[in-house]
């Protein structure tokens, strides 16, 4: 039999039935992870927040109580004025804090007594980190996976894109991770979510999937940028039955040079990057590079990067963890630009139902 909850209490089982999802911690720890969909709503900044701990150990606890109490109010007060007098008495917001104590008691004891019917997350931000880490271990193997794989440049993530918009379901693990799983793989401008974020969105998209149905990922390493896929998921990836790209050298070349165009833009940040390379490639290699890059001959640089980088290690990595690699059914194409991947997809879809 389920304990039962005290009253203004809810498990992140019961997410669904909430109109909105109040994260009541501070902006850094909203910033490291936060529940799917939530909004930020902190009872205490970052730098309250240490003001308050500080207190808490250097002077006493009531000290910092009545400190935080301040606060609170005085937070709680501006959020329900500049974010939530338009709601209506139907509203049924869920708050959490990082154990589901006083911030996030504080704040759904107000709302409740305005007349909202709030709640808490039992446990709080720790019960769904714990929630995150139970279903990724559970979920993964519940799925019918099909991977995509084929050399460097061969379109993979753009296939899952015309995958997915001719309706196949899809997991796109380098959007979640926020990088292409390349040395060159950074996006500009857009930072890689922390560990426990990623996961917490991997959980987002694995949730929205039908079992019952296909879903196509592409053929990953265990870390993307300096993210790294769970086990289970990793596990049931590399034991599913896969297809290959095949595209000739002059394709990929030119499909990089389009997907890449922000690394040719920016010399300086490509040589510091093929630096990385100085433990895989000789001296004298790297100093050719560095000699392409000086004359902004992009094509000659990114064919050798495939033939003398690229494709030997990933011919090697597929080969040796992925069992379906060297059976799986070839799909060829002399171009990858959008055109030809939507005819890909379609021939994939067509053939593989």
């Amino acid at each position: 039999m389920s304990e039962k909850l005290p009253k203004g209490v809810a498990t992140v089982a019961q997410l669904a039935e909430f109109d909105t999802l109040i994260d009541a911690r501070a902006p850094g720890e909203f910033a490291e992870d936060h529940l799917p969909g939530a909004i930020s709503l902190p009872v205490l900044n970052d730098e309250e927040r240490a003001r308050v701990g500080t207190l808490y150990k250097q002077v006493s606890v009531f000290e910092a109580k009545k400190l935080g109490a301040a606060l609170v109010s005085k937070n709680i007060a501006r959020h329900i004025e500049e974010h939530l007098l338009d709601k209506p008495k139907s509203w049924r917001p869920l708050v959490y804090c990082w154990r589901g104590g006083q911030r996030s008691g504080a704040f759904t004891h107000i709302l409740r007594e305005i007349g909202w019917d709030a709640h808490r997350i039992q446990g709080g931000y720790k019960s769904w980190r714990q929630h995150v880490i139970e279903q990724l271990a559970l979920l993964p193997p519940q799925f019918k996976f099909r991977v995509v794989s084929g050399a460097t440049g061969s379109g993979k993530s753009r296939l899952l894109e015309a995958l997915a918009a001719r309706g196949a379901q899809v997991l796109h693990l380098e959007a979640l991770a926020a990088h292409k799983g390349s040395v060159l793989g950074n996006l500009p401008g857009q930072p890689q979510p922390t560990q426990k974020g990623f996961e917490s969105q991997l959980l987002a998209a694995l949730s929205a999937l039908d079992p019952a149905q296909p879903v196509f990922v592409e053929a990953e390493s265990r870390k993307i940028g300096r993210l790294q896929l769970p086990d289970a998921l990793l596990e049931a990836i590399r034991g599913a039955p896969g297809l290959r790209i095949e595209a000739p050298l002059p394709a990929r070349v030119e499909f990089l040079l389009r997907d890449y165009d922000y690394a040719v833009a920016d010399p300086a940040w490509l040589i510091e990057r093929l630096d990385h390379l100085k433990s895989l490639q000789s001296k004298e290699t790297l100093e050719r590079w560095r000699a392409l890059i000086a004359a902004r001959d992009f094509p000659d640089l990114v064919a050798e990067l495939l033939t003398l980088h690229y494709d030997p290690l990933y011919q090697r990595s597929q080969a040796h963890n992925y069992n379906s690699f060297e059976g799986a059914p070839r799909y060829g194409t002399e171009r990858l630009d959008a055109a030809a991947l939507d005819r890909l997809a379609a021939d994939i879809l067509a053939t593989s139902a």
